[in-house]
């Protein structure tokens, strides 16, 4: 039977001028960064809350913070963990990291310290780059991690007047600020700018060198930190480019997603330094913050999650702000349903371009056309260079049919090698002809377009961010009343998806969900916190005694 896929259908459908091939020329990331510089020195780089810096200041700034890092022993090959919202400071010490040939590990500031300690221990960080509000924690979990020196910034630290003067004194009272406590090699950012110099050592770093350790998840035996070079990263923000063809120089892109996801990381930090846009960095990207900003700045392009969508349409300040400025809105993250992008266009005039992509991936490899045709529902078609095909869940080997679902596979530049740290995760994650198995169930149509129609895996979603049931059942069995438990994924409007969790408890003892649900609070970030928790006698279980969340969802869906 001929590949319905290898002969890739979509490429009728890409937009004029779009290859179907690029050549790609191999140049770092910190590389591309300097080449905008050169060319619009002068330009905006980045606004936060109304601050801004030329492209000839940040590359200043990233290179006395390179200074400093060299100065404290970060050599090429070294971890430094990243712990801040969307601020300059993040900007500048990604950038400063990689251009010394160092690896940067972007954590969540909303994880707990036991999902921290994982990810610093795993990575091997060495320095940590974080929020002043969580120095003293971080200071406190140094000891059991391989972290040596810790630098903190602060939301204050870069302000226009009269933000600068005012902050001083409503900070502390809104939790926008924190004293350190003073402790070894713990420096505030503005410090290290301040006695270093702008003369970084010279380090070779090729196209195939590590930029990044991406992690998937929170906990061992499910977070794994994903391996992205120069030239994943790097080919993705081509990919972009010859996607939208775009001018050089002339846009302003809206930092939304957090960086330290994959999606912020590249569609709003990467490819608009690359390009030579203007970022405006959201710190706290709630419906009103996003808003405001589109009527300040005017942004004309932005990669949003649909939880962002759904919060702007659900908020009263959206009939004051006019969205017609957005020449591209992309959607990522996780499903938009049909009826959000419907009712977006229907009242902002404005059409989302859904995709598909994941950590592993860079984080793209689907896209709806810039100009043609979309598809409501479809995440679109892949990019250049990027081979995608659907296989039987039975063998995980037999191409499916047109129209048929199947679990998709995909293989491209984008793609990563595989986990640090983890070969057997590696070797599982790929087929022998070097596919990456996406987990997802999803079914190409005859013109190229494919449609995600279920999870292979368990993976629940919600607001964008991925959330492991596995881990979340593992801290409820830490609970010494717990006999069993599961926890799956219940649909909801506003986040695609919520966490609730089933409890068995042991024999004789009680219980209530309140007290269950503090014990996750001490020890899961508040997006993975179960927004229920029911306590039964038992569970589905399988004759071999698996518990069959299947069954669970069936009846929940029944309920609905």
């Amino acid at each position: 039977m001929k590949s319905p896929y290898a002969s890739k259908p979509w490429l009728k459908h890409y937009d004029p001028g779009v290859p179907a091939t690029i050549q790609y020329h191999q140049t770092p990331l910190h590389k591309m960064l300097e080449n905008s510089v050169n060319e619009f020195p002068h330009n905006t780089a980045l606004i936060f809350e109304g601050y801004r810096v030329s492209y000839a200041e940040l590359f200043i700034m990233v290179k006395k913070f390179a200074s400093f890092l060299d100065s404290i022993g970060v050599k090429k090959g070294d971890v430094v963990a990243i712990l801040l919202p969307n601020m300059i400071q993040t900007v500048v010490a990604y950038y400063a990291t990689i251009s010394i040939g160092g690896i940067v590990a972007m954590c969540n500031p909303l994880y707990s310290d036991r999902e921290l300690e994982y990810q610093f221990n795993d990575s091997g960080a060495k320095v940590l780059v974080c929020l002043d509000l969580l120095a003293n924690r971080m200071i406190k979990l140094r000891s059991v991690t391989s972290i040596k020196h810790i630098i903190y910034a602060s939301i204050g630290d870069y302000l226009p007047f009269p933000k600068n003067i005012l902050f001083p004194l409503v900070a502390r009272k809104n939790n926008m600020k924190a004293d350190v406590y003073p402790a070894p090699d713990v420096y505030h950012f503005t410090y290290c700018l301040k006695v270093s110099k702008p003369n970084p050592p010279q380090v070779n770093i090729t196209f195939d060198d590590v930029v990044a350790y991406q992690y998937t998840g929170g906990t061992t035996g499910v977070s794994k930190g994903a391996i992205l070079t120069h030239r994943n990263l790097g080919c993705m923000v081509q990919m972009y480019e010859q996607w939208f063809k775009t001018n050089r120089g002339e846009e302003i892109a809206m930092a939304a997603p957090p960086i330290f996801h994959v999606l912020g990381m590249s569609a709003a930090m990467n490819l608009p330094l690359y390009m030579g846009w203007t970022i405006v960095l959201i710190p706290k990207p709630q419906p009103e913050n996003l808003l405001k900003a589109i009527r300040l700045y005017r942004p004309t392009m932005s990669p949003l999650v649909p939880t962002m969508y759904v919060g702007m349409l659900q908020h009263p300040d959206l009939k004051k702000t006019d969205m017609t400025c957005f020449k591209l809105l992309t959607s990522g993250g996780a499903s938009l349903p049909v009826e959000v992008l419907q009712e977006f266009k229907k009242l902002t005039g404005v059409e989302i371009n859904e995709g598909f992509g994941m950590t592993e991936t860079s984080p793209q490899t689907h896209l709806n056309p810039y100009k043609g045709k979309k598809k409501p529902g479809s995440i679109g078609i892949p990019y250049p260079d990027t081979e995608v095909k659907i296989v039987d869940l039975e063998t995980g080997t037999k191409e499916v049919p047109v129209g048929k679902p199947g679990e998709m596979l995909f293989r491209g530049p984008q793609v990563t090698q595989g986990y640090h740290n983890k070969p057997e995760e590696t070797k599982k994650a790929f087929t022998k002809d070097g596919f990456l198995k996406s987990g997802d169930i999803a079914y190409m149509d005859k013109d190229g377009y494919f449609f995600v129609v279920d999870r292979k895996k368990d993976l629940i979603i919600s607001g964008g961010y991925n959330i492991y049931p596995r881990e979340i059942e593992e801290v409820l069995y830490q609970h010494e009343k717990v006999a069993k438990c599961a926890v799956i994924g219940i649909p909801d409007t506003k986040r695609g998806e919520n966490v609730k969790a089933f409890v068995v408890l042991k024999e004789g003892q009680s219980a209530t969900p309140d007290e269950l649900l503090d014990f996750c609070k001490e020890r899961l970030a508040k997006y993975k916190w179960p927004v229920e928790i029911e306590i039964r006698k038992s569970l589905p279980e399988s004759n071999v005694g698996k518990i069959l969340k299947k069954e669970l969802r069936t009846e929940i869906a029944k309920t609905k």
